[in-house]
């Protein structure tokens, strides 16, 4: 007779399954970003795009991340919290904007391009991914964690709406906020 956790553990994904899936929903959400037409239906699917990818960057650090830290190449992980940082920073300026705003629909495609190199870099070979296979990390437990964690925060983002991000690699540097400059002739 299978136990309450054999039962979970085969009706749950592993750790890298979920996070690919994760990917896939996104690389989607962007598509559908693209096609869009009116202000209407890209700022809901911006809403969509930031709120799935502070789900995933959240379970990444807290769970994922620490949990692979010791097998993996110092290097991959302090990269992969940089490019984290990187799109918090757009997700907070869409966040606070609307599909209206100067260069909104810059910084989402600005966004889904970083997000395309963080994907890469997680999933080809020799990647973050691989390596912790590699290592023999145990990725069907994190992919219960993990599971558990998201619905967590989907629950939380209902009742409270999106987090206030933070950033682990940036010390939010202040900048001055001018305008473009204009075509010289």
């Amino acid at each position: 007779m299978a136990t309450a956790r054999t039962r979970k553990r085969s009706d749950t994904a592993n750790a890298v399954q979920l996070l690919k899936a994760d990917h896939r929903a996104v690389e989607d959400l962007f598509e559908s970003y693209e096609k869009a037409k009116g202000k209407s239906a890209k700022a809901k699917l911006a809403q969509q795009i930031c709120t799935e990818l502070s789900i995933h960057a959240a379970i990444e650090e807290e769970i994922f991340y620490p949990s692979v830290t010791d097998q993996i190449d110092d290097d991959t992980i302090d990269e992969a919290y940089v490019e984290h940082d990187g799109a918090k920073v757009l997700i907070a300026e869409l966040l606070q904007g609307t599909p209206g705003d100067d260069f909104y629909d810059a910084k989402v495609r600005v966004l889904s391009e970083n997000i395309k190199h963080h994907v890469k870099e997680e999933e080809q070979r020799g990647g973050l991914f691989d390596q912790a296979k590699r290592a023999g990390a145990d990725l069907d437990e994190l992919g219960e964690r993990l599971t558990e964690r998201k619905q967590e925060l989907k629950q939380a983002i209902k009742q409270s709406g999106p987090p206030t991000l933070e950033t682990r690699s940036m010390k939010g540097a202040k900048l001055k906020v001018s305008h473009p400059h204009p075509a010289t002739e």
